[in-house]
């Protein structure tokens, strides 16, 4: 008897009255379709460079932005987050660096055209898979704007067969996902290390004068004044003071101070600010097809509440997803998806703002109270019966010096700080068959984005209120995204001779995007509660926008393959972009690759642990006409026109240039290079990947220093050139594949080099910007700064480098403002090796999976961690590690002296760099599956149950530094969320 099935092993066996038959995959007849450019391919045929995530990985992570979901995914992608807050996009980088002053995102293209839509308006239970194009031979076809890059998300489709409804659930909670630094938080040795600083700096010369107890009066007195800390939370008795001869907290000391109207409390901020909160999230879909119609629908709703007050992100999505046959000859798709989201959103995103929660608990002093209390201890209420905040200027003591006149708990309750958006995506296509493997293919999307925002300051407390003279401030700003995108795509694909299969593609795209913003803000608010403009009366300020941007391109790709074994490929497009002058608009890019399924040789055919070997090799060219403003933050749409601001002047016009513009810039060209083998080995018990990667920008577009004297610092320039090399290896084997247990192993690392290869010959080899620094032959990525080089033992100075000895033949200075002139470079600071692993497991209906995410051998600038060392005495918390501080009793450490004087230890310098290396728990997903005996009485077709984790762990060089916020340094935004949660799917 003969046994087979499509994609699984034939078995030939001998007729017996029972008979147990369990037929094996066969990887060389299921060879797996993968979504590519304008189209699908073979994994074993496709020449270029490309990773797939499967709907599973996707749908297991809790997140309301989809690119949060690549973490440790994928070779050759790295992200990074500078925001937790619910509903904001990752920072993804494929392949490194491709440019110094445009853009580097990555194109996002759904169900086969480009996607400007808010990306968290996707739900991640409608993806069927996310693919990435890394190298030019698989994304050479999106022209300028594949770059950098190409994810292409592919929405679900029905299976054949009745219709199908699949219901989940989450139920869960959001946790703070960062630890906070290790801070002093004893009140009694903080007072004691500021006392110190104050005592050492021996401000009035009492020390020095050997008058102890005057030093330590002054020292005690000047450390409650408003000069330096400000507020005292501890009573002494009469005639005493609170920091002893010895500089020890006073014994008879008792926590809590008051001055007959108030009393002085120190709070946890970080307890008050950060909350748990819940997160719920409901999906339905209904799906199915026949011979003729095929469909998926879906509802979703999400709420995914902050870890600061009033902050979180709402969604309501739906989608509609057909394609019909309507007649033999042509096929009609539509995909139409609308999403509403409301986003309360906090002042978390801005550094050092004083209403930055994240920069409050880090840097307040372990000393101050969150509330204001009443003589007896109560905190007290205002007229309009809410709590009173202390805002560090509404009672008998002032902190001028740390988060002055503000409170961002007050700010989270008081203000208003909200926007809401309607995302519309559709795209409609048909498909038509000509004649003989001819067909076209008719693509249209559009997506139209609109955006409300209002933000209420409020009017009784901080630095707006009445009492400052501004009296709250209302602002209103909407913003409108249109784009369309249209393709016109010619397919013919034809087998001759049975060995010579040929598929090409011909086409035209037209892109058109819309940008408008309007904004308009009034102080002087009458209502609190109403965030409108009509709401206040004083000082108007309004401003209004247009963006406009098109490209145009002509495309072409070919492909050919010899009886399944050889594989060739070449691409051409001729690419046009508004964003420069017309005599500089098109470009041409393309792409050459070849392939070789060397398992299909006649000498392999003995060697049956071989499943599958590929060699592969493309190289290819792209455009980018990305250009930032600088500093990076907003893209410039005219680059090559000068810019102006428009102001009026005793009721004239008055024009100041804001950009300087340049007519002669064009597109900054990427020269990609891959090579390397795909595998499978042992029926999968091993497959993977290993490539080679070089990925050479030319013509780069970058903002070259002039001289000031021409009314402007910098100009847009195609000068110079850079490369990123690099290996990338992806690893998976397939354990255990029985029946009931199976278990799978995945690992994945990255490994590249930047190195700039040229710059402007003006420059010299060198461009110094701040505290970077670009140099011809060394990565784009070193900073320049003062060397550090610990303490001096003697005196308890900082000791810094210099490049040549001074006039007395010194290599060490204790000045800091030498040592800023004697800078260093610091060698590359990034990672040489990123990427992750995991496992998953499934026995007898139970499933377990956990993915991690790691980065090794780089480098950041920790600034919290900088501004946690300072000793001014200004109110800063402290880091523990300054109980390290240099004494006459502790001189082997590199932590200064505390001295108030010392104003410059805490400036820049590679003492901040700390290690970025990081291992990440990612996720850990455990479930089970009802048996299907019980779950079909129910007529219920599935039942799963399962318990989910998001970020659940991260260990870093110093506890609360998380080296995922960037490349460079770290800075207090919104700390990523910890999410646990437990749910149902249904199936019917």
């Amino acid at each position: 008897m003969v046994v087979s099935f499509i994609g699984l092993q034939t078995q030939e066996l001998d007729i017996r009255p029972v008979m147990k038959v369990v037929l094996k995959s066969d990887a060389e007849v299921l060879d797996e379709v993968m979504v590519v450019a304008y189209g699908t391919a073979k994994k074993s045929t496709f020449t270029g460079s490309a990773a797939t995530i499967k709907n599973d990985k996707i749908a297991s992570r809790q997140t309301s932005n989809i690119t949060n979901a690549l973490t440790g995914q994928v070779a050759g992608v790295q992200t990074t987050s500078n925001t937790g807050q619910p509903g904001k996009d990752a920072e993804v980088r494929i392949r490194g660096i491709g440019s110094i002053s445009a853009s580097n995102r990555p194109l996002y293209v759904v169900d086969g055209v480009p996607y400007d839509g808010e990306l968290s308006a996707i739900s991640s239970t409608d993806i069927e898979s996310m693919t990435v194009l890394k190298d030019a031979a698989s994304n050479a076809l999106y022209g300028a704007r594949g770059a950098n890059g190409v994810i292409l998300i592919t929405t679900k489709r029905g299976a054949n067969g009745e219709a199908r409804v699949n219901f989940n659930a989450k139920w869960g909670v959001n946790k703070r996902g960062i630890a906070s630094y290790e801070r002093i938080t004893d009140p009694g040795k903080f007072y004691e290390l500021n006392y110190a600083s104050i005592y050492n700096a021996d401000l009035e010369g009492y020390l020095a004068n050997g008058d102890l107890a005057a030093a330590n009066a002054y020292a005690n007195q000047a450390m409650l004044s408003s000069a330096y800390l400000g507020y005292q939370v501890f009573s002494v008795p009469n005639g005493e003071q609170l920091i002893g001869m010895d500089g020890k907290l006073n014994p008879n000391a008792k926590l809590g101070y008051s001055d007959g109207t108030y009393t002085y409390l120190p709070d946890d901020w970080t307890d008050e600010l950060f909350q748990n909160n819940l997160r719920q999230e409901y999906n339905l879909s209904v799906s199915g097809a026949n011979e003729k119609l095929n469909y998926y629908m879906s509802a979703g709703y999400l709420d995914d509440q902050g870890i600061v007050p009033n902050s979180g992100f709402q969604r309501y999505s739906a989608r509609l997803k057909a394609d019909y046959q309507v007649k033999p000859w042509l096929k009609m798709s539509g995909n139409v998806s609308f999403t509403h989201y409301d986003s309360r959103e906090q002042d978390t995103e801005s550094g050092t703002s004083n209403a930055n929660a994240f920069y409050a608990a880090n840097i307040i002093g372990a000393i101050y109270p969150m509330y204001v209390r009443d003589a007896e201890g109560n905190i007290m209420v205002d007229n309009r019966g809410s709590q009173r905040y202390d805002y560090g200027s509404d009672t008998n003591f002032s902190r001028s010096n740390v988060i002055p006149n503000a409170n961002p708990l007050a700010s989270y309750m008081l203000d208003k700080m909200e926007y809401s958006g309607d995302v519309v995506s559709g795209k409609w296509g048909a498909d038509i068959d000509i004649w003989g493997g001819i067909k076209a293919r008719i693509n249209i999307g559009v997506d139209a984005n609109n955006v409300h925002y209002s933000n209420m300051v409020n009017p009784f407390y901080g630095q707006y209120s009445e009492t400052s003279g501004v009296g709250g401030i209302v602002s209103v700003a909407t913003e409108r995204t249109f784009s369309t995108n249209q393709q016109y795509l010619l397919t013919y694909n034809r087998t001759f001779n049975h060995v010579h299969n040929v598929d090409i593609l011909a086409g035209h795209e037209n892109y058109n995007y819309k940008y408008q913003y309007l904004y308009g803000q009034r102080e002087k608010v009458y209502n609190p509660n109403i965030p409108e403009l009509n709401n206040a009366i004083s000082n108007q300020i309004n401003e209004s926008y247009t963006q406009k941007y098109a490209t145009e391109g002509w495309l072409f790709r070919g492909q050919y393959d010899y009886d399944g074994k050889y594989f060739a490929s070449v691409s051409y497009r001729h690419d046009a972009s508004s964003c420069f002058a017309p005599e500089n608009r098109w470009g041409d890019f393309w792409s050459v690759g070849a392939g070789w399924l060397i398992n299909r040789e006649k000498f392999m055919e003995n060697q049956h642990w071989i499943n599958m070997l590929k060699f592969k090799i493309s190289y290819g060219t792209q455009g980018n006409d990305n250009l930032m403003y600088e500093g990076g933050l907003y893209r410039n749409y005219y680059p090559y026109m000068d810019q102006y601001t428009l102001a009026n002047s005793n009721g004239d016009f008055s024009t100041s240039l804001y950009y300087k513009g340049n007519r002669d810039i064009t597109w900054e060209t990427s020269h990609s290079f891959n090579t390397g083998f795909d595998f499978t080995f042992w029926d999968g018990k091993l497959s993977g990947s290993v490539e080679y990667f070089s990925r050479k920008t030319t013509d780069m577009l970058y903002f070259k220093p002039v001289a000031s004297s021409l009314g402007y610092s910098r100009m847009p320039e195609n000068v110079g050139s850079m490369v990123n090399r690099g290996i990338e290896l992806d690893l998976y084997s397939t354990v255990i594949d029985t029946k009931n247990i199976s278990w799978d192993i995945n690992l994945n690392l990255t490994h590249f080099k930047n190195k700039v290869l040229e710059l402007a010959p003006e420059l010299n080899g060198q461009m110094i910007d701040g505290s970077r620094i670009y140099r011809e032959g060394e990565s784009m990525y070193q900073l320049y700064l003062p060397k550090y080089l610990g303490v001096n033992p003697d005196t308890g100075e900082a000791q810094y480098a210099l490049i040549q000895p001074d006039e007395e033949g010194n290599t060490v200075t204790t000045d800091y403002s030498v040592a800023s002139e004697n800078r260093f470079a610091t060698g590359d600071i990034l990672p040489k090796v990123y990427g992750g692993f995991g496992t998953s497991l499934k026995v007898y209906g139970f499933d377990f999976s956990i993915s991690f995410a790691y980065q090794l051998g780089g480098r950041m600038v920790d600034n919290t961690y900088a501004d946690l060392m300072s000793d001014e005495a200004m109110g800063h918390a402290l880091h523990v590690d300054m109980l390290n501080a240099w004494t006459p009793e502790n001189r082997n450490t590199d932590v200064p002296r505390m001295n108030a004087n010392n104003v410059y230890t805490t400036y820049t310098s590679d003492r901040w760099l700390t290690s970025s290396n990081y291992l990440s728990l990612q996720n850990i997903t455990f479930g089970y599956t009802l048996p299907k005996k019980w779950t079909r009485k129910l007529q219920i077709e599935g039942v799963r149950l399962f318990f989910v984790a998001d970020n659940v762990a991260l260990w870093t060089a110093r506890k609360g530094f998380d080296p995922r916020q960037g490349y460079v340094s770290t800075d207090n935004v919104y700390s990523p969320i910890r999410t646990i949660s437990g749910g149902i799917s249904l199936d019917f």
